[in-house]
């Protein structure tokens, strides 16, 4: 048996949670989500860029 699903429906699905969820949401939310995200994101390159570097120093 084959399984199919249907765009409209997963369309549906997502834009359904996402009105569900929209009258949850207050502005401060919104704005320390993306604040955090930033911050995470920043932290994350900054890391990977220090474990390059150790590794790259490693190796010689």
């Amino acid at each position: 048996m084959s399984l199919q699903h249907s765009n409209t429906t997963l369309v549906g699905t997502a834009g359904g949670t996402f009105l569900s969820v929209l009258p949850n949401l207050h502005s401060e939310d919104v704005l320390k989500t993306i604040i955090l995200a930033t911050l995470g994101a920043v932290v994350s390159f900054s890391i990977s860029l220090i474990l390059k570097f150790f590794i790259r120093k490693h190796k010689k």
